[in-house]
């Protein structure tokens, strides 16, 4: 999810040119409630299973939500995800309306042993809410989020998106960090950690979070928070979708003025390398108050910029003196940068969805920005006619680094920057030679990152599932063994449970 893709906000301001929309995110009606015949399937473990009519029947006359099969319009726009170079078939499509058909869907999948996926936003961009031949469980339904103004919290659904929290946040002058970009999964982005422009004012997504409601493999519902089950409580919050399905989160709110400066600032990208060091030095020393990403990006009808996207969200007498000085880092050719509704801010970066194209990402942590890293970024970095690419430092740091490593399970601490290489593609075309020049490209840069961000890991080997996890590895190995031993959830940053 993808908290994430973020950088389109800064790439549709960067080349003033959005990605087209290919599809509409309204929910088809008239979904099957017949089963017609039986379902072949296939397990965790990839085996052939057939799904008897019967049993599929009662799972569907189970649920409040609907059963999507193969072969009607719901379906075909239920199983797809963000990415459209993702184009995989489940079995069934269980489209959740509440924690019973979580349950029931859950029981289903446990009892036929199947690959299971679980969708809220679908942005994760290797397509890990979806799958071939299993079943998707849908939260696109469950979005709900109620506020209470008093206590300063927000209860919200497990399939709500941000731009539900963040609306019914913010009328009350409260607000917690909330990725970037609006149409996101609430669910998916903070059990990874979750980013956004207030991160280093308020901490990460899941630094907010006090309690979540999940259904763990066993068709159980469990209240976790700092009293009762604490040990899935601390899982949770970094452990992505490795023990449940979180159908509800508590968040705590802070108070905030509804009215940010926010924009983008483009400079001719033959100012990369003054505006990337000014970038490096500022993001450096900025009070948690100011949220600035740094980046270079191209496409084929706009050729390469720099820019640098900001949210300030602190005293409005300082804004001029933090401000400014961002204005002043190059020449500009285009600058949005002013005082704006925050939620308009969230939302700035949707138009840029990019479900025509195909999408790759490459990432990892970054502890500072050296001369060195940025002088390998603009050695490598080359225009193509047939892809747009962005390389982006999302900043961090702030009050996300003043939290102990193993206080929950998200341990990159150290991160002051979020480094992203983001390639698209238009579909129809042969991506290998992108791909393989991407990996290239990244191989320069890596050895400047430690870590990297679950939500966006790609290789999914247990070497690099227990790298990411670093020291809270054994302690999350022993709560998978508790909570999920068959693996029944395994599409995520998975640990493979041994018990």
């Amino acid at each position: 999810m993808n908290r994430r893709l973020f950088v389109q906000t800064s790439i549709a301001a960067a080349v003033a040119a959005a990605l087209p929309v290919s599809q509409s995110y309204a929910r088809v009606l008239g979904a099957p409630t017949t089963v017609d015949a039986d379902i072949n399937a296939f397990t965790g473990d990839g085996a052939e299973v057939t799904l008897k009519r019967a049993a599929v029947q009662e799972l569907g006359d189970s649920l409040r939500g609907d059963l999507l099969l193969p072969g009607h319009e719901a379906y075909e726009q239920a199983r797809r995800v963000l990415n459209a170079a993702i184009d995989k078939h489940p079995a069934l499509i269980v489209q959740c309306k509440g924690a019973a058909d979580v349950k029931n869907a859950v029981d289903f999948a446990r009892e036929s042993n199947l690959l299971v996926a679980v969708k809220c936003g679908g942005h994760n961009v290797v397509g890990k809410s979806t799958c071939d031949g299993g079943m998707m469980i849908d939260l696109s339904s469950l979005r709900r989020v109620r506020v209470d103004p008093q206590a300063q919290i927000a209860n919200v659904s497990g399939g709500s998106h941000l731009a539900d929290m963040d609306h019914e946040s913010m009328a009350f002058g409260l607000v917690t960090t909330a990725g970037t970009v609006s149409h996101t999964g609430v669910g998916g982005l903070t059990l990874g950690g979750s980013f956004g422009r207030v991160g280093r004012r308020f901490g990460l997504a899941l630094d907010n979070v006090l309690g979540v409601d999940i259904i763990t493999a066993d068709g159980r519902l469990h209240h976790a928070n700092s009293e009762e089950n604490q040990d899935l409580y601390w899982g949770v919050r970094g452990g992505g979708g490795n023990f449940g399905v979180v159908t509800s989160f508590d968040f705590r709110l802070h108070e905030m003025d509804r009215e940010v400066i926010g924009g983008t600032v483009v400079f001719p990208f033959s100012e990369a390398k003054n505006v990337l060091n000014f970038f490096a030095d500022y993001a450096a020393n900025a009070p948690d108050e100011l949220y600035v990403d740094g980046g270079i990006s191209s496409n084929p009808q706009q050729g390469s910029s720099v820019f640098l996207h900001i949210c300030y969200s602190g005293p409005k007498n300082m804004a001029a003196k933090i401000v400014d000085p961002i204005r002043n880092a190059g020449t500009p050719i285009f600058d949005d940068i002013k005082s704006i509704d925050y939620v308009a801010l969230q939302r700035s970066g949707d138009i840029s969805d990019p479900r025509a194209s195909g999408s790759y990402m490459k990432s990892g942590f970054a502890s500072e920005i050296t001369p060195e890293v940025i002088d390998a970024i603009l050695y490598g970095f080359e225009e193509h006619p047939q892809r747009s690419m962005a390389v982006v430092y999302q900043h961090a740091g702030g009050a996300i680094g003043r939290v102990a490593s193993d206080a929950t399970a998200f341990a990159h601490r150290h991160v002051k920057h979020d480094t992203l290489f983001l390639m698209h593609w238009p579909l129809g075309i042969d991506a290998t030679e992108h791909f393989n020049w991407v990996r290239q490209y990244w191989k320069t840069v890596e050895p400047h990152t430690r870590g990297v961000y679950a939500n966006d890991l790609v290789d999914m080997s247990q070497q690099k599932v227990h790298r990411y996890y670093g020291s809270n590895y054994d302690r999350l190995l022993a709560l998978k063994n508790k909570y999920d031993p068959t693996n029944l959830f395994r599409l995520n940053a998975n640990i493979e449970p041994t018990g």
